[in-house]
């Protein structure tokens, strides 16, 4: 277990933030974390949908079950999150 930042980039929010996550966080864990900080917020809501969550300009989402330590990722790399 290690705290590690990722820079969120949410679907409609103008602003990237920093958000502390955990290494051993699934990637639905780490989308919900990131929701926080946006949805609400900058994004409306919308209920009953999946936040997905995908490397930065990719164009398929990371498994919601893969741990973030997993991922490749560096820290405050920008991962980007959108309702599904």
């Amino acid at each position: 277990m290690a705290l590690f930042p990722i820079s969120s980039h949410f679907h409609g929010d103008f602003v990237l933030k920093l958000v502390p996550v955990d290494t051993e966080n699934t990637m639905a864990e780490v989308a919900l974390a990131a929701a926080e900080h946006s949805v609400g917020i900058h994004v409306p809501d919308q209920p009953g949908k999946v936040i997905r969550a995908r490397a930065q300009g990719a164009t398929e989402p990371y498994p919601t079950d893969l741990r973030l330590g997993d991922a490749g990722l560096q820290p405050t790399e920008t991962v980007e999150f959108y309702f599904e």
